[in-house]
């Protein structure tokens, strides 16, 4: 499914967690690997007349989908893929946040142990949706921090395919398969959809391990913000960084201007889309993304380069 379709497929359900949803069976990943899962290589070709079930019929849809989004992203993103697991795949969850314990302490934690019934085998699922902002450098590689400077590219897709998808074969860990009856180790699979935002006036260096299909938007310092037209940006919070944004009033450049202002006395991060009206249907659609950061971003609480 090409770009525009799966957007306007995306737009088409009114129910947020449905639009999330519908995101997450179709986003490109922000790294390739032999053991990256694709979720729509094994959907079934009729998930969408589910979806679209589930929006116009709430009472059918799984319970985890009514429920108030969690504060944290990452948590949110993880109901949302037990969702995709459960009751869209209808493949089984054996396990989910199971800890791994040595000597009294927890080293790791599986994310899913999931029957996948088309290939017929036992995988351990590792996940992450992840956003990060490239910051040239004029001497070596560039780096992706997340909005925060606190996370970083490189390190966590290290951590995913060296550390958390190789956990399985760690005594301690097959000990625990077996108190559940499940042989180890298991077929790793990391899935880490997200955006790369790229700054608006420099080059920077994209990742090799980052298909060049990912999904892209742009950051920029709060200054060259301000000096822009913004009265078509809308302001997004979590968990509407997952998915398309769409609504059908016209953007409140209110609500825009003081985000930005909390972006520069308050020295924090925000995201917002960029919107265009649609004159067929007359909602305002999502066309761009951007990051507008603080001027001393990343600043001194950005991980070592080196």
């Amino acid at each position: 499914m090409n770009a525009n379709l799966a957007a306007k497929l995306i737009n088409s359900y009114q129910t947020p967690a449905i639009r999330h949803l519908a995101w997450l069976c179709q986003t490109p990943q922000l790294l390739h690997s032999p053991i990256t899962i694709d979720p729509a290589h094994y959907l079934p070709p009729n998930y969408p007349g589910l979806l679209k079930c589930w929006d116009q019929k709430p009472e059918t849809a799984p319970l985890l989908l009514s429920e108030p989004p969690q504060r944290r992203l990452g948590f949110y993103f993880e109901r949302l893929y037990q969702v995709l697991l459960n009751d869209l795949l209808g493949w089984p969850i054996l396990l989910k946040n199971q800890q791994i314990q040595s000597n009294g302490r927890t080293i790791g934690e599986l994310d899913f142990v999931v029957h996948n019934l088309i290939d017929d085998r036992i995988e351990h699922h590792e996940i992450a949706i992840k956003f990060y902002l490239g910051v040239p450098a004029s001497d070596g590689p560039t780096f992706w921090y997340g909005p925060n400077a606190r996370d970083r590219l490189d390190i966590k897709t290290t951590s995913l395919l060296e550390q958390q998808s190789q956990r399985t074969q760690r005594p301690e860990t097959l000990a625990l398969l077996s108190e559940f009856n499940i042989a180890g180790p298991l077929t790793p699979r990391v899935f880490m959809p997200g955006y790369l935002f790229y700054p608006t006036n420099e080059q920077v260096q994209t990742p090799a391990y980052v298909p060049d299909g990912h999904l892209r938007g742009s950051w920029m310092y709060i200054t060259d913000a301000k000096a822009l037209d913004t009265s078509h940006w809308v302001v997004l919070n979590k968990p509407h960084w997952i998915g398309n944004w769409y609504q059908t009033d016209p953007p409140d450049t209110t609500h825009t201007q003081d985000a930005l202002e909390r972006v520069e006395h308050r020295a924090v991060p925000q995201l917002f889309a960029m919107m265009q009206k649609d004159p067929a249907t007359e909602n305002w659609l999502e066309i761009n993304r951007v990051f507008v950061v603080p001027q001393a971003w990343p600043g001194a609480n950005r991980l070592a380069s080196k």
